[in-house]
This record gives structure tokens, C-alpha cells and sequence, in this order.
């Protein structure tokens, strides 16, 4: 197997953040305000049904495209600190917990959409709210894949150590509560292209990683 298809695993990291991008332009179309009341959220359910069906369902399988760009990064991680290290299944087990709460923040106003003609005002606003859960628990799942990256790259060639410098930033900015939305909203989506354009695009050579990186 030549390098190139050893490196076609990074493409569904692009794939991922195309999907999320669609799904949630799709999905906050003629949203309701932050404030809005019951009633307001359940008429954008009934009058914009399809709309939001077709950006969650974007959105979940752009989380799913995240898993599998991840799978093939553990391949990777394990191939330079070696398959006894518990950072490669880290990664890989942050990005599925990740994905999952992800599908489920879109999935909740997939399921007021569904249900639009079979609940009330303060059932469609419980729907809408309850995203923030998931969300939240999203932000702090993705700290484990950018932070491993973080670590590997610094101490080997698998990644510039310029770019370990940014994951790690990604990861502290998850961590920190208050603007852990920043991290996940924008980091993570940078995050994922940059790591699968240098496995992508880096040289064979440097992209082997096999050695620890120079000081």
C-alpha cells in the first residue's frame, strides 16, 4: 500500500467540518431568540420541520465522519508511541463521547421537529433548552483527541510542534467553563482541518513521525 491511501484516512476530517457547517447553517435557520418562549420554539418546529430535519441529519453524520477521521488518527498515534500507550485509545474514546453528545444536541430539535403535532409549548422549549447539556458535555469530550494530539506532536515528528502549541491551546480554552463554547465552536473545526490537511500534505518523510522531535 503506497503513503497516499495510507494518509486517505484523514479525508473525513475535511468531510466533518463540511457537514457541520451545512447541518447547522441548515439547522439554526430562522432559529428562535435566545429567550424565546414555548410557543415560539414549537412554531419554528411546525414551520421550518424540514429544514431542521435535513441539518441535524447533515450534522450527525458530519459527528460520525469525525469518529472515522479519528479511528484512522489513532492508527497513527499508535504507530509512534507505540501500542502499549493508552493515548491513542484516549483520543479515539474522547471523539466518540464527543460525537455522540454532538448527534444528540442536534438530534433534540430533530425530535421537536418530528413530534411537532404531538407537544406543547413547554415540551418543544424543554426540547430546544436541553441542548445545552449535551453541548456542554461535548466540550469537555473533545479535550481528550486534541489534547493527545497535543502531547504526540510535541514530543515526536508526527505533527509541527507549532501546531501541538495550538491543540493545546484548543484543549485549555475546552477546559476553561465559560468560554469552553469558543473551543468547540471554532477550535475543534480548525482543529480537525489543520490535522487532516498536514496528514494530507506533509512530505512522507516528516509525516512518519517516527523519532522524537529536536528542541
Amino acid at each position: 500500500m503506497n503513503k497516499s491511501e495510507n494518509r486517505m484516512w484523514a479525508l473525513p476530517g475535511l468531510l466533518a467540518v463540511t457537514l457541520w457547517i451545512v447541518g447547522i447553517a441548515l439547522l439554526t435557520h430562522n432559529g428562535p431568540a435566545d429567550h424565546a418562549t414555548g410557543s415560539d420554539i414549537l412554531a419554528w418546529y411546525r414551520s421550518e420541520t424540514n429544514t431542521i430535519l435535513f441539518g441535524g441529519w447533515l450534522f450527525m453524520l458530519g459527528c460520525l465522519s469525525f469518529v472515522t477521521f479519528v479511528a484512522g488518527l489513532r492508527v497513527r498515534l499508535a504507530d509512534v508511541v507505540g501500542a502499549s500507550s493508552p493515548l491513542p485509545g484516549l483520543a479515539l474514546a474522547g471523539a466518540a463521547i464527543a460525537a455522540v453528545c454532538g448527534m444528540l444536541t442536534a438530534g433534540v430539535d430533530v425530535g421537536g421537529a418530528i413530534d411537532k403535532n404531538d407537544i406543547g409549548p413547554s415540551t418543544a422549549a424543554a426540547f430546544h433548552h436541553f441542548l445545552d447539556v449535551f453541548f456542554i458535555s461535548a466540550e469537555l469530550a473533545a479535550i481528550l483527541p486534541v489534547g493527545v494530539v497535543a502531547v504526540v506532536a510535541w514530543r515526536t515528528r508526527l505533527l509541527p510542534r507549532w501546531w501541538a502549541a495550538f491543540s493545546a491551546l484548543v484543549a485549555v480554552v475546552l477546559l476553561i467553563g465559560p468560554i469552553g463554547w469558543l473551543g468547540l465552536i471554532f477550535g475543534v473545526p480548525l482543529w480537525t482541518i489543520g490535522t487532516s490537511l498536514f496528514v494530507l500534505l506533509r512530505s512522507p518523510e516528516r509525516a512518519r513521525g517516527t523519532e522524537p522531535a529536536t528542541a
